[in-house]
């Protein structure tokens, strides 16, 4: 609320959740206080004094910069070049694909959905689409290179495709538990690449969840079918790179063998 009214927007939530929590923090180490009161000290003061320190900075010395530091983002972001937005969009791309839902992955997604608030909605589009990439390339692999998985890796496959569908990550974790080396970099490529095309396509998503099952809600991205190119060509690019990259390996251990 405090970020809202100052103009601050998800820059100066952020800001204000970490004020809140460690001014928590440091009353509930450093103040000490009579036994009598002390029972108080959980269920009153900490919250009283921190909520009024979280106030009072958020209005007089956090909320201002942020919310000029807020503005510049939102005006840079709607009025950047196509190269400053293909270059953005191979950024996110690649750090949602990067941990498969992990912090790095979650920093991306974070940054997607504090925009919608300031309807800027294009860095929404290119964070969802290559987040369906590495569940949907893991799935595409199993299917174009049977021969190259086993049958418990191909019925994975086929849960992780749906996975994929619906904007789930963490579908791609078991075989980049299984070959890191290899299934991540192929994910990030078909992440950065779908990412890349999202933002050249100028494709806009208006909701932070959902998949392609957004589709069944009216305008809710636009253009639609460039939208599901930019997915199918990221997708065939970590699906067809971890087939081949799986193949290349496992020549190499024969040959060794």
């Amino acid at each position: 609320m405090l970020a809202s009214s100052t103009g601050a927007g998800f820059l100066g939530g952020i800001a204000a959740g970490f004020i809140a929590g460690y001014t928590a923090k440091l009353l509930a180490d450093k103040v000490s206080l009579p036994q009598s009161m002390e029972a108080l000290k959980p269920i009153l003061i900490i919250p009283f004094v921190a909520t009024l320190a979280t106030g009072l900075a958020m209005i007089y010395v956090v909320g201002g910069p942020v919310s000029g530091i807020m503005t510049a983002l939102t005006d840079f972001l709607n009025n950047m070049g196509t190269d400053s937005a293909v270059l953005l969009g191979v950024v996110l791309g690649a750090m949602m694909c990067f941990d498969l839902g992990g912090p790095v992955n979650k920093a991306a997604y974070a940054f997607g959905v504090g925009l919608l608030a300031s309807q800027t909605y294009a860095p929404m589009a290119a964070i969802m689409a290559a987040g369906m990439v590495p569940a949907l390339g893991m799935g595409l692999a199993t299917f174009i290179a049977k021969n190259k998985f086993e049958q418990s890796e191909r019925e994975a496959g086929k849960a992780s495709f749906v996975l994929g569908l619906c904007f789930i990550s963490e579908g791609a974790i078991p075989f980049a538990a299984k070959d890191p080396m290899r299934v991540i970099p192929a994910c990030m490529a078909g992440g950065a690449l779908t990412g890349a095309l999202s933002m050249l396509f100028g494709a806009q998503l208006m909701a932070p969840h959902g998949g392609l099952f957004v589709l069944l809600i009216p305008n809710a991205i636009t253009p639609v079918l460039m939208y599901l190119v930019a997915i199918a060509a990221g997708t065939a690019v970590t699906g067809f790179g971890y087939a081949l990259l799986k193949g290349r390996a496992e020549q190499k251990q024969a040959a060794t063998a």
